[in-house]
């Protein structure tokens, strides 16, 4: 199961261990762990910053697009 959103943010929930490390990198708590995986809890916070997708150690979170979801 993919998660996909307007501003590009994907999370697949397959490849996802449930480890927490993107929800503790991310400065505006756009992420949350809810059913042991990560889970978009505040998009519109989301500032696309990359540091969940660039902390995931499994590569089950990344961004895509633009913040204006083109």
């Amino acid at each position: 199961m993919t998660t996909t959103n307007q501003k590009g943010l994907i999370i697949n929930k397959n490849w996802c261990k449930g480890c927490g490390i993107c929800v503790e990198f991310c400065p505006t708590n756009v992420l949350e762990m809810k059913d042991g995986k990560a889970n978009i809890k505040d998009i519109d916070s989301c500032i696309m910053c990359k540091q969940c997708e660039l902390r995931c150690p499994d590569y089950a979170i990344y961004l895509g697009g633009k913040k204006d979801g083109k």
